[in-house]
């Protein structure tokens, strides 16, 4: 999406609320925009109208927007995983994935949660999370897209609801809801960084509400936030040429630590980059209804941009020479740019564009309730890799010149390479119909049924030609002219809901639901839904339901190049005739069956405890084959056969049939690979949620303390892959994410002084990992074991009323600044004599790169460590 695209889509948004501020008249008094204790109205998991979250027959957990401001980090995402047991976000990711951190429930996949706002589908992201992990695959919403300002409160249905909204909600539905206020509005900034003094992120947004006319009002909010690089580890910023000099780093690599020593004395083949990258955010969002009488006219959607800077793996200076040559002061003629000497740290940037735009007709004819709407959506995500070379591309051209009579020819490569782009589109029509009908009994039946269309089209756009020269620039290539893509399909949809209260203290939520999918078929689906009250304070409430996942369309057809320095690995669509020459096939959807029980007791008026059991079977499952290696370190893997083909016939087959072109570097010396999506194994997950809060009022203030905790256990029941899915596989599914986390919070408010402490346990963590040397070490089953032990998370806020419209707060998340211990590194005892890798060339934590794919970068809750802040809001 070009600059003139992003103004005209900005221009849209601001003129959208021209015709309504023609009627903006006196304002009225502002809304009360806080979450209750469940004696909200809800609207997500049920259609029945003026349902309390209290009385909901499926779980639902409410978040106030009072909570998430009180979390200190300027991200909705990272707001969500502090207050919701159940829900876990990545902290960090890798290369382009930093920049789509992805969230999810019930520790499936981002993809099994369905995103909403206003009861809307929200579209998914265009960037793939392509790194094999508890996270790979994932292409769903990002939630940091939407600006913590314009949020009313948030609606988490921890319940299957595939069957009342469609694909994606096998685990729930986060349903945001935006603020709606005739008035009044908030500008807030905040500043902070981590313990280390890295990671420095500053923010500045404001929301602001107009009446529109004597029933209508337009909300809008601005949000940008910036943030620097944090890396992992510490140490001083030098590195030694190859010459036995020592040099400081200058410029963005001054963030680097003393590894580089040891990395550089063995050609920069460990992964140094997983440390947060530095970005910029801008958001423009809006709200706007008008209520005409006989209908109501309304539209909400957004405009951001984002840039983003992700620093790659240390390239020594003699990757860029021709074959045979070496840098040094003394012989600098055949190496790239001879006077930097000590290296290079490529960089991934990315710019992402990304616009969103829902309209509808909403109103009551002859008592039917009618929603008439339609969303577009788009993101675009532009790849770079800057600061690099073209190793061949030096190569070649210096080999060409020398054998050139003109003494103007000389070898060449860029350093700034364009990779491609990806371009996600959604389009969604839905149609919303019901009505309450006079059954005989005490109360009314609701009927409701609706239809939607969704289309979506998907592009891979290929690289400039300097990236796509042979290997591209170092640390990642541009996409092939074969990974270019142009897919669109459709899906098409209907549903039916009753609603039904056989006795007054019994109801029976049933609803059915038929897709037809362009790309693969069709699927009919259905839930059903139960809840006895026996008394006002003790009720019951189970759920069965059938459910299905459609593949995303970049699972279906991403395809890439990913390099490390001294390793290639071949991603293949799974559509491809690169994967079918490996014996693999197009995508199917997965199919889920829900369960779930559990009760509500309120034993006092203010006192609410909720306990919810759920059993979740997913068939088919969609996960990475996990790399099917055919040469280590330019050694040919001969066993096992794979599809009666050797692994090294397999992966250089499949690599031909794909067109791909890899580093000469790596044919002759380094790791090939080849992965793709499958639908490969069947998994069962079963959990328990428990939420609980008690409001004390005490003659010095006002005590509020509220408890959540989420069991959660993932197994894999069959695997069709094989040694293929391998231990390491199993483990991304199954203890990369802890089974128990529980939530503690405590807000006092006394006057105009706040204090609000919150605690977050995790429990073990764990996941396989493999060295990334070449050593005779003997491993237990091939992999160590790279823990994440159990740990307590303080966060600490202390807020105060400098008058009546202005609040300061100071506040640290991970107050006592810990993070992840290292028993998963490689014993002393075990690292070959002579080696100069500690720890395996990596990080000491799980931490997301290419060597341990860790579905967090130090676990659950990140390796940068304690994050201290400042905040100054503004009422108006």
């Amino acid at each position: 999406m070009k600059s003139s695209h992003r103004l005209m889509y900005t221009l849209l948004l601001a003129t959208s609320a021209l015709p309504s501020l023609a009627f903006a008249q006196a304002s009225s008094a502002p809304s009360d925009a806080s979450a209750g204790q469940g004696e909200d109205i809800i609207i997500t998991g049920t259609r029945a109208r003026g349902v309390q979250a209290v009385d909901s027959a499926a779980p639902i957990q409410m978040v106030s927007e009072a909570a998430i401001e009180r979390v200190g980090v300027p991200n909705l995402n990272q707001a969500l995983t502090r207050l919701v047991p159940s829900f876990q976000a990545q902290t960090q990711g890798t290369d382009m994935a930093s920049f789509s951190l992805s969230a999810r429930l019930r520790g499936i996949n981002p993809n099994h949660t369905l995103v909403m706002v206003n009861g809307k589908r929200r579209h998914g992201n265009s960037i793939l999370q392509v790194v094999n992990s508890a996270f790979g695959g994932s292409a769903a919403p990002s939630i940091d897209l939407i600006p913590p300002d314009i949020v009313e409160r948030i609606e988490i249905l921890q319940d299957g609801a595939a069957a009342q909204y469609g694909s994606d909600a096998i685990a729930g539905v986060i349903n945001i809801i935006l603020k709606s206020d005739r008035s009044g509005g908030t500008i807030r900034s905040s500043v902070g960084q981590y313990y280390d003094g890295e990671g420095l992120t500053k923010s500045v947004s404001g929301n602001f509400a107009l009446p529109v006319g004597e029933n209508g009002f337009l909300d809008i909010s601005l949000f940008h936030r910036w943030n620097d690089y944090t890396t992992l580890g510490e140490g001083q910023t030098t590195v030694r040429n190859v010459d036995g000099s020592t040099v400081r780093l200058t410029g963005a690599n001054t963030r680097f630590q003393s590894i580089y020593d040891t990395l550089n004395a063995r050609n920069g083949t460990a992964n140094i980059n997983g440390g947060q990258p530095k970005s910029e955010l801008d958001i423009a969002f809006y709200n706007f209804a008008y209520d005409f009488g006989v209908v109501e006219a309304y539209s909400f959607g957004n405009v951001s941009f984002r840039h983003g800077w992700a620093l790659q793996g240390y390239r020594p200076p003699n990757r860029i020479c021709v074959a045979g040559t070496s840098a040094s002061p003394t012989n600098p003629a055949t190496c790239f740019e001879p006077t930097v000497t000590n290296g290079m740290v490529p960089l991934i940037e990315v710019e992402q564009d990304e616009f969103s735009r829902t309209g509808g007709l909403r109103g009551d004819i002859g008592g039917w309730n009618w929603d008439l709407s339609n969303t577009y959506a788009e993101d675009q995500a532009n790849i770079y890799t800057t600061g690099s070379a073209n190793a061949s591309l030096w190569a070649d051209t210096y080999v060409a010149a020398a054998q050139s009579s003109s003494t103007t020819d000389r070898a060449f490569t860029p350093r700034d390479f364009y990779d491609g782009s990806f371009v996600f589109t959604q389009s969604t029509s839905t149609l919303d119909m019901s009505k309450e009908f006079g059954v005989g009994l005490e109360d009314p039946l609701t009927f409701a049924f609706g239809a939607e269309y969704r289309k979506e089209n998907y592009q891979i756009l290929a690289g400039d030609d300097g990236s796509r020269y042979v290997e591209g620039g170092q640390s990642f290539p541009g996409y092939a002219l074969s990974d270019r893509t142009n897919e669109e399909r459709d899906a098409k949809a209907v549903y039916a809901n009753v609603i039904v209260k056989p006795v007054s203290d019994w109801s029976i939520d049933i609803a059915g639901r038929y897709e037809d999918y362009s790309d693969f078929g069709d699927t009919t689906i259905g839930k059903i839904t139960s809840r006895y009250d026996f008394t006002p304070a003790f009720a019951v409430r189970a759920t069965a339901s059938t459910g299905f996942r459609a593949p995303t369309m970049a699972e279906s057809f991403y395809s890439a190049t990913n390099v490390a320095p001294t390793s290639a690995t071949i991603q293949l669509a799974p559509n491809s005739a690169g994967a079918a020459s490996a014996g693999f096939s197009s995508l199917k959807p997965e199919k889920s069956t829900n369960y779930s029980a559990g009760f509500v007791v309120r034993p006092t008026s203010k006192l609410m405890v909720t306990l919810d059991g759920y059993f979740i079977k997913i068939d088919d499952r969609i996960v990475s084959s996990g790399q099917i290696t055919g040469q280590r370190s330019g050694v040919q893997v001969l066993t096992p056969l794979i599809n009666g083909q050797t692994p090294y016939a397999l992966v250089t087959n499949a690599i031909a049939a794909s067109g791909k072109q890899i580093d000469p570097t790596v044919l002759s010396t380094g790791t090939l690979s080849i992965q793709t999506y499958t639908n490969g194994v069947d998994t069962e997950t079963v959990g328990a949620e428990l939420a609980a809060r008690y409001p004390i009022d005490m003659d010095i203030g006002r005590l509020d303390l509220t408890l959540g905790m989420n069991y959660n256990n993932t197994v894999v029941t069959e695997n069709r892959l094989g040694s293929l899915f391998n231990a390491q596989g199993r483990s991304f599914l199954e203890t990369v994410s802890p089974k128990f986390k529980t939530t503690l919070s405590a807000l006092f408010t006394t006057g105009p002084f706040s204090a609000n402490f919150r605690a977050n346990y995790y429990s073990q963590s764990k996941q396989l990992t493999t060295p990334a040397i070449n050593t005779t070490v003997t491993l237990s089953g091939g992999y160590y074991e790279a823990i994440v032990k159990p740990a307590t998370i303080f966060d600490l806020e202390l807020g105060y009323d400098i008058t009546e419209k202005a609040n300061f707060a100071i506040g640290a998340n991970n107050l006592f600044d810990k993070k992840p211990q290292t028993p998963g590194l490689i014993p002393t005892s075990d690292i070959p004599a002579g080696s100069s890798y500690p720890n395996n060339g990596t990080s000491p934590y799980i931490n997301g790169s290419t060597t341990i794919n860790g579905e967090y970068a130090g676990g659950p809750y990140g390796s940068n460590g304690g994050y201290y802040y400042a905040r100054l809001t503004y009422d108006f």
